[in-house]
């Protein structure tokens, strides 16, 4: 299979971004599946980017097998490895970001990219609360903290959102706009509550989620894992609360105010 799939000239590029901590087990699987899924092969998917994240198990070179490109972050931390993929992905026009443990729906993700793509949206998030979830594919501390903390970023910064997952579309110069600094669990909070401080069009889809293909998370795993993330997204939440964009944002955010987007459930990943 090879290892990329490349768009037509003159369309505008993405690149899927899976930041990867000892997932051996899921990242074959997850790989081959996006380089065969219909919904993601419609769309101008340039490559599958994993970064490793300081594994200490094959999931670099099986990442590599299945067709991905693969770059290193040994420095451990979520946002860290995210951050490593964008500042790599240097001919992405807009960044598609998954999880490696083949957990996110696969026609649900490309169609928040669509979103970006078709510009109807700056930032478009999939929300796993709004779709339908496998059994036990989130825990209860999960959709509890969720709660709270969509609850938090829309009173503080006007985002209305019901998940902080982590399926996203932006624009690569939009993200990095955004200045991002949240090295671990916060990187997704600080993404969203920066965004609508920006004045960027937010639109969240609901997208189906599915139990993890194998290995454990690294967050709903272990109890010490869960309060380590809920505390250090409420600890991103205050400390970028007043947090404003240095300079008026660029053609990114063309409208001040948030955009909600009124397309329904999307299904299974058809994979």
């Amino acid at each position: 299979m090879p290892s990329n799939i490349r768009p037509q000239s003159g369309t505008q590029t993405i690149v899927a971004l899976l930041p990867a901590l000892n997932e051996a087990e899921a990242i074959g699987p997850q790989v081959r599946a996006m380089l065969t899924h219909p919904a993601l092969r419609a769309l101008p998917l340039a490559r599958v980017l994993v970064v490793d994240n300081g594994s200490d198990d094959a999931t670099a070179e099986v990442a590599r097998a299945a067709g991905a490109d693969v770059v290193r972050e040994p420095r451990r931390g979520y946002g860290r490895a995210c951050l490593t993929g964008v500042l790599t992905a240097r001919d992405a026009d807009i960044l598609l970001l998954l999880d490696a443990d083949g957990s996110d729906d696969l026609a649900g993700a490309a169609a928040v990219a669509q979103l970006v793509l078709c510009g109807a949206a700056d930032l478009a998030v999939g929300s796993r609360v709004r779709g339908q979830c496998d059994p036990g594919a989130l825990t209860t501390q999960q959709r509890l903290g969720n709660a709270l903390a969509a609850t938090l970023l829309r009173l503080l910064c006007g985002a209305r959102v019901t998940d902080l997952g982590p399926v996203r579309a932006i624009r690569r110069e939009a993200l990095l706009a955004l200045d991002p600094h949240e090295m671990t669990y916060g990187w997704s909070t600080e993404m969203l509550l920066k965004a609508a401080r920006a004045g960027y069009r937010l639109a969240e889809l609901p997208v189906d989620y599915h139990r993890r293909a194998g290995g454990v998370s690294k967050v709903s795993g272990t109890v010490l894992g869960t309060l380590r993330a809920g505390w250090t997204i409420l600890a991103t939440i205050a400390r970028h609360a007043r947090w404003r964009p240095s300079s008026p944002s660029s053609g990114q955010a063309r409208s001040s105010g948030l955009a909600a987007a009124t397309i329904g459930k999307i299904g299974g990943d058809g994979a």
